[in-house]
């Protein structure tokens, strides 16, 4: 994004790509549909972005969802909203669009260098990469640094640049994972019986946040939609205290009087998982977790009375010990302070380089808006750039 705007603003643009092909994170990202923004409102889309939002503002007001619909539209991809208000292509596909993403590039006069590795400056304060035919440097006037964050390194996003920039005085907060799995210490029983199935229409609560969605058992713990909604605040009890209590609300649509009286109803002959399946409408899964919560109590499920069990099945706690590894996050916490930046996204203490995307010190849920701010700060960091190198003549 920010070499379209820096080549439509007529700039020499040369794009440094460390993986053999251009836009390998972008085509994992549409893997599930190519969530490309969301349909609600800047006064809801804004505060998505927690403690970053001041620093994301006007560059989302510049490059607005909307806009990035438009721009898709004019690569020939349509867009609808879904259900969830979320933003797709209509083809539900990524190729179709990065492809005529790159002609547009190409017909600008936008080179490519594919296979080359940014490992910093020489002396004379020019990039170097590694690149097949060994260590080249490129000299430019002004070097726009979109690096990605720390999670999928196998697609060329692997946190290496942190130290790099560390050492030059830039600081950067450590790279964590963000919407993201969480460990459980789950029962032999529960694991090998319910890993990779799924707790639909749930309901989970954490530190004053409550999220509707839904969970997938892990053999090592839970991830999901729900789960990534709440994952910032759950990393940071976690990193204070070694643990977080979540709830679920295995019916939270259900009242809890009318649940009560369903479970106050005769089991006569049936199993108690018969009985709450009928009765609850509850899955093998969501049966299993309460199996899991009781046995942490010290109670047997079928010991419990239709009240007690109510209760739990609106709240079941679940002691989360750790996130799962950063490599496996969709995104990244975590990156270079805003504060290194001006309002152009170039450091304070490298003028000429720009920085944008996941490099920065943000996070938000999944949803459209990862990608929304990542072109977003692209789009930013090329104005900045095309700005500064105007001023330089």
């Amino acid at each position: 994004m920010a070499a379209e705007v820096l080549a439509h603003g007529g700039a020499s643009v040369t794009v440094h790509d460390r993986m053999p092909s251009a836009g390998r994170k972008f085509l994992l990202a549409g893997r599930g549909g190519l969530n490309l923004t969301h349909s609600e409102d800047l006064e809801r889309f804004l505060p998505r972005y927690g403690a970053a939002m001041p620093h994301l503002r006007a560059a989302i007001e510049a490059l607005s969802p909307a806009a990035i619909r438009a721009w898709s539209e004019n690569l020939g991809e349509e867009t609808f909203v879904g259900t969830s208000g979320r933003v797709f292509p209509k083809s539900f596909k990524t190729s179709p669009l990065l492809r005529a993403w790159l002609r547009r590039l190409d017909a600008a006069g936008v080179a490519f260098k594919l296979r080359h590795c940014w490992i910093g400056w020489d002396q004379r304060g020019d990039a170097m990469f590694d690149a097949p035919q060994g260590r080249v440097t490129a000299h430019a006037d002004a070097l726009v640094l979109a690096l990605g964050g720390a999670s999928w390194p196998r697609l060329g996003s692997d946190g290496g640049w942190t130290d790099i920039l560390t050492a030059a005085g830039i600081a950067v907060a450590p790279l964590r994972p963000s919407n993201c799995g969480f460990l459980v210490n789950w029962s032999d029983v529960f694991r090998d019986r319910f890993e990779g199935r799924p707790l639909k229409r749930i309901e989970l609560s954490f530190g004053g946040q409550t999220v509707r969605g839904e969970a997938i058992v892990t053999r090592q713990g839970l991830e999901g939609g729900g789960i990534y909604a709440l994952s910032a605040a759950l990393r940071g009890a976690i990193a204070a205290s070694g643990e977080a209590l979540l709830r679920i609300a295995l019916r939270p649509d259900l009242p809890a009087a009318e649940l009560r009286r369903r479970l106050e109803a005769p089991r006569r002959k049936q199993s108690l998982s018969t009985f709450l399946r009928k009765a609850a409408n509850l899955s093998p899964p969501a049966i299993g977790l309460l199996n899991e919560a009781a046995a942490l109590r010290s109670q047997h499920l079928a010991a419990m009375d239709a009240a007690d069990l109510a209760e739990l099945i609106a709240a079941v706690p679940v002691r989360l010990i750790g996130t799962a590894p950063l490599e496996s996050a969709i995104s990244t916490a975590g990156g270079i302070a805003f504060d290194e930046l001006d309002g152009g996204f170039m450091l304070r203490r490298r003028p000429g380089v720009f920085i944008a995307g996941e490099m920065l010190d943000w996070e938000a849920p999944t949803g459209g808006y990862l990608l929304q701010a990542s072109f977003a700060t692209g789009a930013a960091a090329g104005r900045g750039a095309l700005a500064w190198v105007g001023r330089a003549g």
